[in-house]
Formats: structure tokens, C-alpha cells, sequence
């Protein structure tokens, strides 16, 4: 454990080395076929994000695969699967690019079934692996199509960009969890071990984002307005339906699973932003935008494999990870549970944390889309400021249930009632991460300029203590970091002297106070679920059981279905069996009529070349 730690670190100072200025090591990007590794400025910013959350997962995959038969196998999957996530990073030839993305693909997916064998499991890797696949073979039509032109570390002239660009949204977004290919991400991560679960979430769909990154703004470069618009558009639609989606959610790793969706979401709308910018000849702004996206990209990994780490540590410590069944574990759990406090803050992006400022430079951006002359951009900047401005709120509503039901209030199941906090590694690494959502908030204003640098062109932004943006104000972070602690400092003096209320049983109507009575996710979310009943269609099932003398037993059953799953992906299912049930005639099994398929297939070729078609 310690050598792949000791590892992570020092790939981390070497990228820390690139980024302050070193300069690039290793080979450049080249389009031939030979093997070559390398590091620029772009490539060591995502390293140092998978060193940075690979150390902590390992850390408290320790802890939990304790004893486990599987920690052996698991660690060293763990490892492997770091291994292709920085070989993608440091790739700067075709085939170790997509040889390290297989097996970022791969690895996980072992990992998981490791782990976990059962039925349903399989069918969910089967799920991933499918949809990855499928839209994976965008990532290789995109690279390849590069390498044919020559343009794999250079532009692409014109060659087929609009092909290329295509390919690369489908192949990357679809690996990023971009709505609406996302389909794998909330299957998958709730199954996987808790530390894989974090790098999938907080590292995997960053590489992804990586590779469209490399792709718009460097290989298939200048990237045309349509592509700007079609990034914002499945941005805002990811950021809204993601964190919707995630608020009607009952179970803990299923709802972060939501929140990374709509998290891509938003960086996924900054870079739609930065490419219509840099299209309208406003380098300042295009680079604050490409900038708010590798903030939030570097802020959302930090978060998640935290949060991750926490639900894994509480699913251990309560046995479930059903939001009804949690609770109280503020009390019973304080390093864990006041770590997920402030990631919870941070994500919902509350101020003065990591989250408040991304998010506020992606408002920032995307208002900004609004003060060119193009009144396409003004109208797209509007609806994409309206759309990130309801999922900040949405979020706050969304982290706030996941603090009360987790924290709070009394223990609702005996699970809950008898966890205890974790492992020393576990809880330092978690208390790390917690110290990371302070510090990315309260350095922003110095990391910001050194973003800007990576983008393309040579526009600088000021940095400083406080962050600094162009007729826009300032946002002091250190000062508000301040100002709260004084605040809640004082706030803590003055209720530790005030005379404490002597505790008295809780009044429920006369009847003994029962964990089921406890206010549920379902009734803080009612709300929110009638207002959007049209579109989110909530299931109910209502049983009555009547017995001598009146009703015996009533059960209730709700749930929000999945409409991408209902009316996208199943009807697409269904055709596909249908059409393999029709190629499947072809299948006869006859000599003869195989040898017929090839003497038609010859014939029309040859017909094919007579005509010139495949001159």
C-alpha cells in the first residue's frame, strides 16, 4: 500500500513541477504509431488530480478490505486501474491512448465483479461495459481519423473536423456521463467497492473530459460555434435533469451518482461557453471559461472521492446505505460525519467553499455570452445562466436532505444505532479531503491565473488574494473564510454561556416515538415532486389489507422511474433485439446459402468498383 502511495506522490510533485513552470517533459504528441509517453501542462493538472485522489482511496480501501478474501486481487486492481488512468494522461501516441483507455474501461469493471458476483451486479457491468463500448468506438473513430491526418498533436486543417468533433462528443461524453449518454454512471457506481466507486467518479469521467478537452481545443481546433451550442445545450441539460434526478434518490451512492452527472454537467456548459467565446474573438473571457471548467473539474474530483469514501465508511459502519435507515451518525461517527458536512457545502457550492467559486466563474462565463453582438449567444447565455442558476439551488436542496437524513435526528434502523467511526487511515483521509474543499475555496483567486494559462491563446488573468475578474468585481474568498469563522466562532461562544433547555421526550400525538415516524427524503422532496409531476411521472402503489374490525395493514410504495431508461433506452433495446432476431435468420446454417452471401457480396463489389464507387 505504501509504494503505490509513495508512487502517487511522486508523480504528483512532477506534475506540480510541469505546471509551475518546468516546462513539458517526455515526448510531444505525434500521429505514427510508436509508443510515447509525455507530460505538458494540460496532462500534469488532470495527473495531479488522479495522484490526489488515488492516495486517499487507497488509504481507506485499506481499512475496509480488512480481512476481506478479495483485498489482495482488489488492491491491485485498484492500482491498475491508476496506472491507466495517468498511461491515458501521458499518452502522446494513438495506440497508447486507446490501449490505456480499454483498460481504463476494463479494470474497473473487474474490480467490480471481484467484488461482487451476484445477478444483478452482472447485469450492471454488463450495462457499463456496453454503453461504454458503444460509445467508446466514437473516442476511437475521433483518434484515428486525427492519426490519418496527421493531426494528433497539431491542427487539423481541413481535414474532417465536423466528423471528428462528432465522434469525440459521442466518445468522450459518453464516458464522462453526459445526459444523454449517462446511462451507465448510476448503475455503476453505486455497485462498485466504495474506493472504486471514488476514482470512477472523482478521476475516470475527468479523463474522459481530458480527451474532448484535447480534442476542441488543440487537435480540432478553432472548434466551430455548433459545437459550442451543442456543449451547452447537454451541459445545462446534464447540470438540471442530473440534480433533480439525484434529489428523489433513496439511496446514498445512487444520489452522488446523480451529482456527478449533473457536476460534468456544468463543466461540460463552461466549455460550451469558452468555445463560443473564443469563436466571438473574446480570448479574456473564452480563457476565464476554460479556466471555471478546470476548476470545477479539479474542485468535483477532490469532493466526490471524499463523499464516496464517506458513504463507504458509513455503508460499513450502519450496514446500509438507505437514506430511511441512516441518521444520527453526526453523533455516533463526528470525523466522518462533519467531513461529509463540508463536502456536502462544498458541492452545493455554498460560499466561501471550492464549489461556490466554479460555479460562480461558470455563471460568470456563461452571463457574459450575453454582451457580444451575436444574438444567438445572448439567448443561449440566458437560458444557460437561468438553467445553472436553478441547479445551484437545486443542489443546495439536494445536500441538505443528505445531511439531515444521514446526520441528524435519531437512528432509524439498529445498524445505524451501533456504527462506529472508522479507522485512523479512513478518517485522515477524509479529514484531507474536508481541508481540500476549504483550501481550493479560499485559493482561488491565485489558481484561477495559472488555469487561464492552459487554455489556448495568450490572454492572462490577474490573480491575487481575492479573485479578480474583468468589469465583474472581485470575489474575496479569504475574506468571507474569515468573516465566517469569526462568525460562527462567536456564535459558539455566546450558545456555549446561554442556559441549556432541560431535554424532554419528543411529543408525537400521544404515541411512542418510532424511527418510522421520522421526517422521510420522500416528504422533503414532496414539494419539488408535485410541481414537476408532469414531467418526472412518480409511480405510486397503494395496498390495503382489511381485516375483523377495520384495516390491518397499509402499505405504501413510491418511486421516481428513470424517463431516459423508459422512453430513450428501452425502445432502443427493443429495436436491437428485434433487428437481432431478424439477422439472426440469416444464420441458417447451410453451406450453400453462405456460400450465396459471398458470391452476392463479391458480385456487388465488383459491381461497386465498375461504377466507381470505391475509387
Amino acid at each position: 500500500m505504501l509504494a503505490p502511495c509513495a508512487g502517487s506522490l511522486l508523480i504528483a510533485g512532477g506534475a506540480v513541477a510541469v505546471l509551475a513552470g518546468a516546462g513539458p517533459a517526455g515526448a510531444p504528441f505525434h500521429s505514427t504509431l510508436h509508443p510515447r509517453l509525455g507530460l505538458d501542462g494540460l496532462s500534469a493538472l488532470f495527473a495531479l488530480v488522479v495522484c490526489g485522489s488515488v492516495v486517499p482511496a487507497l488509504a481507506a480501501a485499506g481499512d475496509a478490505m480488512a480481512g476481506a478474501p478479495a483485498r489482495r486481487p482488489l488492491l491491485a486492481l485498484t492500482c491498475a486501474f491508476a496506472l491507466a488512468l495517468l498511461g491515458v494522461l501521458a499518452a502522446r501516441d494513438v495506440v497508447t491512448f486507446l490501449g490505456a483507455w480499454e483498460l481504463m474501461t476494463l479494470l474497473p469493471a473487474t474490480a467490480i465483479l471481484v467484488a461482487r458476483r451476484d445477478r444483478a451486479v452482472r447485469r450492471t457491468v454488463f450495462v457499463y461495459l456496453a454503453t461504454t463500448h458503444l460509445g467508446g468506438a466514437g473516442v476511437w473513430v475521433a483518434l484515428l481519423l486525427l492519426a490519418q491526418h496527421g493531426a494528433v498533436g497539431a491542427a487539423l486543417g481541413d481535414g474532417p473536423r465536423t466528423l471528428v468533433l462528432v465522434a469525440a462528443l459521442v466518445g468522450f461524453g459518453t464516458k464522462a456521463g453526459v445526459m444523454p449518454l449517462h446511462v451507465w454512471l448510476p448503475r455503476a457506481h453505486p455497485v462498485a467497492p466504495s474506493h472504486v466507486s471514488a476514482l470512477m467518479s472523482g478521476v475516470m469521467v475527468k479523463v474522459a473530459l481530458y480527451g474532448l478537452l484535447r480534442v476542441l481545443f488543440e487537435w480540432a481546433a478553432p472548434a466551430p460555434r455548433w459545437a459550442g451550442f451543442v456543449l451547452l445545450g447537454a451541459g445545462v441539460l446534464s447540470a438540471v435533469a442530473g440534480i433533480v434526478y439525484a434529489l428523489v434518490q433513496r439511496e446514498l451512492k445512487r444520489l452522488l451518482a446523480f451529482s456527478t452527472v449533473e457536476n460534468v454537467g456544468i463543466i461540460v456548459a463552461a466549455l460550451g461557453a469558452s468555445v463560443l467565446l473564443f469563436a466571438d474573438h473574446r480570448p479574456v473571457w473564452g480563457s476565464i471559461a476554460f479556466a471555471a471548467a478546470l476548476l470545477h473539474t479539479v474542485t468535483h474530483a477532490v469532493v466526490k472521492t471524499m463523499l464516496f469514501l464517506a458513504a463507504g465508511a458509513i455503508g460499513h459502519a450502519a450496514g446500509t446505505l438507505e437514506l430511511e435507515r441512516l441518521g444520527g451518525l453526526l453523533r455516533r461517527m463526528p470525523w466522518t460525519g462533519w467531513s461529509l458536512v463540508a463536502g456536502c457545502a462544498a458541492i452545493a457550492g455554498l460560499p466561501p467553499l471550492a464549489g461556490f467559486s466554479s460555479e460562480w466563474l461558470v455563471l460568470e462565463a456563461t452571463l457574459h455570452l450575453g454582451s457580444g453582438s451575436r444574438a444567438a449567444d445572448a439567448v443561449a447565455g440566458a437560458l444557460a445562466t437561468a438553467g445553472l442558476a436553478a441547479t445551484a439551488g437545486l443542489a443546495v436542496l439536494c445536500f441538505v436532505k443528505l445531511a439531515g437524513l444521514v446526520l441528524l435526528g435519531a437512528a432509524r434502523s439498529p445498524g445505524a444505532a451501533e456504527a462506529q467511526e472508522v479507522p485512523a487511515a479512513t478518517r485522515a483521509a477524509l479529514v484531507t479531503g474536508a481541508g481540500a474543499c476549504v483550501a481550493l475555496g479560499a485559493l482561488a483567486g491565485e489558481i484561477v491565473p495559472v488555469l487561464a494559462r492552459l487554455a489556448p491563446g495568450d490572454a492572462t488573468v490577474a490573480g491575487g488574494a481575492a479573485l479578480r475578474l474583468p468589469g465583474t468585481g472581485s470575489l474575496p474568498a479569504v475574506g468571507l473564510l474569515v468573516a465566517l469563522g469569526l462568525v460562527f466562532g462567536l456564535l459558539r461562544r455566546a450558545t456555549g454561556r446561554a442556559p441549556r433547555a432541560a431535554t424532554a421526550p419528543a411529543w408525537t400525538c400521544g404515541q411512542r416515538l418510532e424511527p418510522a415516524l421520522a421526517y422521510t427524503g420522500a416528504g422533503f422532496t414532496k414539494p419539488l415532486r408535485l410541481v414537476l409531476e408532469a414531467v418526472l411521472r412518480p409511480a405510486r402503489e397503494l395496498e390495503v389489507v382489511d381485516g375483523v374490525g377495520g384495516v390491518r395493514r397499509i402499505r405504501h410504495r413510491a418511486e421516481v422511474p428513470h424517463r431516459f431508461d423508459e422512453e430513450l433506452y428501452a425502445p432502443l433495446a427493443r429495436g436491437a433485439l428485434r433487428g437481432a432476431a431478424v439477422a439472426r435468420r440469416l444464420q441458417s446454417g447451410s453451406l450453400r446459402t453462405y456460400i450465396l452471401y459471398m458470391l452476392a457480396l463479391v458480385i456487388g463489389l465488383l459491381a461497386l468498383a465498375r461504377l466507381g464507387g470505391l475509387a
